[in-house]
């Protein structure tokens, strides 16, 4: 019987859906961010390094008795059959985890929660070594970070983390504009996002810099766009990565939603902010659209030399007729459209209309709660 488990965080990025998940510490040491609801009412806590290292030597546990699987089951110890096997009834979710990282080639690893560079330095870099000599498959290390911690570190201790094995760093930037990281509560500003980001690239490790379209609502939209851009182009990361502003319960944001402080854009504004972004981005980034809530996941490219095409989308979308906009908007968040070429189909277009037809009042217009409370779904 197998009972070997271990802690796994809530969270990790879109990019990392194949990593091995190790938990370095538990929640958000900040947690005050007011469209953020994951780590809401938990307390901050640093894990020890042993108990770090032993769940390292838990999963090493699981990927030998998956070896042993292996053999017993007649695939010659060959391991990503038997994770294969195994990842559709899996006794736990750590055993998930493993098998689902070894059947895509073990050779990635995400430390979680929220902000493991706030460990001590010597620490981090023990469990990174420790993680890469436990399970040497291991070639890649990422993990998220603040901006304001990395601020606070020594360019020699961000070097000593990445010759320690620290592939990449996550970090949410989410604006560049200081009035709105004051109202949302980011705590940290546009220069401290500057000082951190511009050592993580100094350091050698790569940096991937997320930042949330539609964070400005209506009335700061356009300076989130500019001033987003200008700390974008002075850090220089080696990705950006876009996700478009979902509130949901829970949050701080949905009350300064419900109390009418907060006014949020519409996709079509969004669109236009995400125009005037890529339009200031001025730095080397591959640009990236990898998440479900974007309304135009196609716009990727990178930079300078894929931003007209970029733009180009932007434009696409721009000029559609109110209908087909309506429609695109719709299909995307009901999940049959994944591009604007999919708009040509026209089985998926006459699907959207029979949405739009269930969705809507008048059997026209769907309203915009509803698209809105569609996009969510997925979060």
């Amino acid at each position: 019987m197998i009972t070997e488990s271990f802690e796994l965080g809530p969270i990790r990025p879109p990019s990392e859906a194949h990593s091995l998940l190790i938990r370095a510490t538990r929640n958000c040491p900040w947690n005050r961010c007011k469209f953020c609801h994951i780590y809401k009412g938990k307390k901050f806590e640093l894990r020890s390094v042993e108990e770090i290292k032993q769940e390292i030597l838990t999963v090493k546990a699981i990927q030998d008795k998956l070896k042993e699987i292996s053999w017993k089951s007649g695939y010659g110890g060959r391991v990503k059959e038997a994770a294969g096997a195994i990842l559709n009834n899996p006794p736990n979710q750590a055993f998930f985890n493993v098998a689902l990282w070894l059947y895509f080639g073990g050779t990635s690893a995400f430390l979680q929660d929220s902000n493991t560079l706030i460990m001590k330095t010597n620490e981090l870099a023990e469990v990174i070594r420790f993680l890469k000599q436990t399970l040497p498959s291991i070639t890649r290390v990422t993990s998220y970070g603040r901006s304001k911690t990395a601020a606070k570190k020594k360019l020699e201790e961000l070097i000593q983390l990445h010759q320690a094995g620290l592939s990449r760093l996550h970090i949410g930037l989410e604006s560049g504009y200081d009035p709105l990281l004051q109202y949302m509560d980011k705590g940290v500003t546009a220069a401290e996002h500057i000082v951190g980001g511009r050592k993580i690239v100094e350091s050698g490790i790569s940096l991937c810099e997320y930042v949330v379209l539609g964070l400005g609502g209506k009335k700061m939209w356009r300076e989130h766009a500019i001033e987003t851009a200008r700390v974008l182009s002075e850090i220089d990361p080696d990705f950006i990565r876009v996700r478009t502003l979902t509130i949901k319960q829970g949050m701080p944001l949905y009350d300064e939603v419900k109390n009418g402080n907060f006014i949020r854009a519409t996709d079509e504004e969004v669109v236009e902010e995400e125009k005037l972004l890529v339009e200031h981005l001025d730095c080397h980034s591959y640009f990236v659209s990898d998440h479900i809530t974007n309304l135009l996941q196609e716009i990727e490219g990178k930079l300078p030399q894929d931003k007209e095409k970029m733009l180009a989308s932007i434009a696409r979308f721009q000029s559609l007729s109110a209908e087909e906009k309506h429609n695109f908007r719709v299909g995307r968040r009901v999940g049959i459209y994944d591009q604007l070429d999919d708009l040509d189909n026209w089985r998926k277009h006459n699907l959207v209309e029979n949405a739009i037809q269930k969705l809507s009042h008048d059997g026209n217009q769907v309203d915009e709660e509803t698209i809105r409370t569609l996009m969510e779904r997925f979060i």
